[in-house]
């Protein structure tokens, strides 16, 4: 069979890619010319020995065959109907766990060297010492945008990794953004990833949290990249303090005053790495027979990493062209092109390059990727932003991938370089226009909201799963899928979200923040539920919406408490919620105000007002015929009632919750997740007027119930507030035996409770050890 023949195992796409060429009554060799593929290469696609070319191999065909949009795209189209069927990927365990690193690292050899010592170093140190005599190093990797900071961090966390067990994390730090993550937003996503329970993070403070993650830290081997940071008050609370947390921090600027690290400054690569990284992409022997070229291409790209890569993918696509041809088109883009600068270095010849060669849609969907506002996206998003189908928008995020102008992220996600977003911004300015911007703006915002409203709304009594949709762009057929998507997207939620605030676009804001209610409750460590209730109470006051208004500033007031434990804040916007609920005559709102006021009087102590506002809670939510508030605030009665010693009362208060719980005409209004929440935490606060009345038996019941709902729940410290009782009270039965057990189980919960709680336990076996137990009678 000569080479311009077929063969009888072609793939649709060989089949059609031979049809093309014959078309144009080209030869192999001839379509090998125009496009720079090697005529081995255009031999085994159209005989379909090459089962997966790359879409920029397949994009430099359609460019040497000057084919329009839709023939490229049925190109496309063909490829991917004959490629095997991809296995499913598996969400990684944390969305902050490393991604995977580049396969062809070249270069930076002293600096590779110098940080490997520092590792080794501290890994043969903490052997022989033990672990925790003395932190972990931390290493600051700095320089300009492109110079391979983030490369060279993921590259020691994975050689690391072998000596830190515990797992490998990555946390964009966002430092260049208008909002840069802060301190303790790190710490939540770490805690997060390390197993720590939202509820847990929720209900502590900021210095609790931060407390929390120097204990965790200390007892853990990990590595964690901080990367992107812009300032020294990002990290410098984030610093270990002992035990074998190895930080690896990059950042464009040096962080001076950061103290006790080990500072590493990247430049530009030297001309033997230049060289190697081009050698490692587009291969040894084109490479070994063009020096004088791969020199030209190595000055014009600066040296600069980022450019060298993007230049070197796309000669790496185009296998029959020489490298000189590349090194006389970076030239020519220089002269013609405007300058994107890094520092002192020119590096938009690369981008401009690469860039002129993708085709029209590729390169509309690069430019449209500059408007989208987090560290990372997905294929849907892209779709959205296109106007196109997922099929095709993940064509082409392939294609731009290929080219180098896109890394990939955990998962089926993408990232796109700061110095290539800014480079896609101005070439989208250039060429689109404002009116196209703005409708793809508004499409992705409108997209993103209307996402988030409906996994929202998974959570919501009556709402849960949305209706079948045949077009919807991502899955939401289950609780999980919906938590992982707000998760995942929360920073263009979030940022899609603020837009439509500024917009005006009040009657959106609302709704987002209507639908995000019940979800908030599981996810009370985010951070941002603040700004989502303050934003959307303004909205409904807009709107000229009282009870929308008075909904979501009682929002608010348990959002400061929760969020930043203001207390000041929360109570002055729950009697806000309540002067404008009274003023429109809104029952339920009502209620839910005086609700907040009672647990937020109960948080200091002062109970008779406590009890006054849950017991007109009650007497609202009754009105209104709203049995899940009802349900809320009975079972804080019971808590103040026994806390301002009535015991009797509480006792009365816990059977009228479980009375209400068994009550036919109720079952079907309350929620399983909200009768859940009822009978665990009425059967733990009922058990301490149990305790404090000597009725030891019904106190172990209680407690029996509540101990692992509250683990399940996450609330670890009350976990062990009930483990410790539980033993109290069996000692007071004379069951030492069980006893022990009880308060051997509080010492396994070590890293989850205060340490007066651990010490309280030691002290109780070593009593039981010298035959002496004098358990406490006065419980608090």
């Amino acid at each position: 069979m000569n080479a311009g023949g077929g063969g009888v195992g072609a793939t649709p796409f060989g089949g059609l890619l031979r049809a093309l060429r014959l078309a144009r009554r080209w030869t192999i060799e001839e379509l090998a010319e125009a496009s720079g593929v090697s005529v081995r290469a255009i031999g085994d696609m159209e005989r379909g020995r090459s089962l997966r070319p790359q879409r920029g191999t397949v994009t430099a065909l359609a460019q040497g065959l000057e084919l329009d949009g839709a023939a490229h795209s049925e190109l496309l189209a063909a490829l991917r109907a004959g490629r095997p069927a991809a296995q499913p990927s598996v969400p990684p365990a944390s969305p902050y766990t490393l991604p995977r690193g580049v396969r062809d690292f070249v270069g930076r050899h002293a600096e590779l060297a110098a940080l490997r010592a520092l590792v080794q170093r501290f890994v043969t140190e903490s052997r022989a010492e033990g672990a925790g005599r003395s932190p972990a190093p931390v290493a600051v990797l700095s320089g300009p945008p492109g110079s391979g900071k983030t490369t060279l961090a993921v590259r020691l966390a994975e050689e690391s990794a072998p000596s830190f067990p515990d797992g490998a994390f990555l946390i964009d730090m966002r430092g260049l953004d208008a909002q840069p993550l802060s301190a303790d937003q790190a710490v939540l996503r770490l805690l997060g990833a390390w197993g720590v329970a939202d509820a847990e993070l929720g209900r502590r403070s900021a210095e609790e949290r931060l407390a929390r993650f120097q204990a965790t830290a200390a007892a853990l081997r990990a590595v964690v990249v901080l990367d992107n940071v812009g300032s020294e008050a990002q990290v410098r609370p984030l610093l270990p303090r002992g035990g074998g947390l190895l930080l690896v921090v990059s950042s464009r600027r040096t962080l001076a005053g950061l103290e006790g690290v080990h500072r590493v400054e990247l430049g530009t690569l030297t001309r033997e790495d230049s060289a190697s990284l081009l050698r490692a992409v587009v291969g040894a022997d084109r490479t070994d027979a063009e020096p004088a070229a791969v020199r030209a291409v190595t000055e014009l790209c600066g040296h600069l990493p980022l450019a060298l890569r993007v230049a070197a993918n796309w000669a790496a696509a185009r296998t029959n062209w020489s490298l000189q041809r590349l090194a006389d088109r970076l030239a020519d883009e220089e002269r013609r092109l405007e300058a994107l600068s890094a520092g002192d270095l020119r590096v938009n010849t690369a981008f401009a390059l690469s860039y002129s060669r993708l085709a029209s849609g590729t390169a509309r969907m690069f430019r449209l990727l500059s408007l989208l506002p987090g560290a990372d996206f997905s294929g849907p998003s892209a779709a959205v932003l296109a106007d196109t189908s997922l099929p095709a928008a993940e064509d082409l995020l392939e294609e731009l991938l290929d080219a180098g102008l896109l890394t990939a992220s955990r998962g089926d996600r993408y990232r796109i370089h700061d110095l290539l977003r800014l480079y896609a911004g101005a070439r989208r300015r250039a060429e689109d226009g404002d009116e196209a911007s703005v409708a793809a703006r508004a499409r992705l915002r409108a997209w993103l909201l209307d996402t988030a409203v409906l996994a929202g709304r998974w959570y919501e009594p009556d709402h849960g799963a949305p209706p079948p949709a045949p077009g919807r762009l991502v899955a939401l057929d289950d609780r999980e899928q919906a938590t992982r998507w707000m998760k995942t997207e929360s920073d263009n939620w979030l940022a899609a979200f603020r837009e439509a605030a500024e917009a005006g676009e009040h009657a959106k804001v609302v709704e987002v923040a209507d639908a995000t209610i019940w979800f908030s409750d599981h996810w009370v460590s985010w951070g941002h539920w603040i700004e989502v209730y303050k934003r959307s109470a303004e909205a409904a006051a807009a709107l000229g919406d009282p009870v929308r208004e008075a909904s979501h500033r009682n929002n608010l007031a348990g959002a400061y408490w929760i969020g930043e434990r203001r207390h000041d804040k929360a109570v002055g916007e729950a009697r806000h919620a309540l002067a404008i609920a009274e003023k429109c005559g809104d029952v339920t709102q009502q209620a839910w105000a005086h609700h907040h006021l009672g647990g937020l009087h109960a948080l200091v102590d002062d109970l008779p007002p406590a009890a006054d506002h849950y017991q007109r809670a009650k007497e609202l939510f009754a009105r209104a015929d709203e049995v899940n508030g009802y349900l809320a605030a009975s079972n804080m009665t019971i808590r103040v009632a026994e806390k301002a010693g009535r015991p009797r009362q509480a006792v009365a208060a816990y059977d009228e919750v479980m009375d209400l719980l068994d009550a036919s005409e109720h079952r079907d209004r309350i929620p399983p997740n909200v009768r859940d929440t009822t009978v665990t935490f009425a059967t733990f606060y009922v058990s301490f007027a149990h305790l404090n009345q000597g009725r030891w038996q019904e106190a172990v019941d209680a407690l029996r119930l509540a101990r692992g709902r509250l683990t399940a729940h996450g609330w670890h410290e009350r976990a062990g507030t009930a483990h410790l009782h539980m033993a109290h009270a069996l000692v007071h039965l004379g069951r030492l035996a069980e006893a022990e057990a009880e308060y051997r189980s509080v010492l396994t919960m070590a890293d989850l409770v205060p340490s007066a709680m651990l010490d309280d336990a030691r002290a109780a076996l070593d009593a039981l050890a010298a035959g002496t137990p004098s358990p406490p009678t006065r419980f608090v």
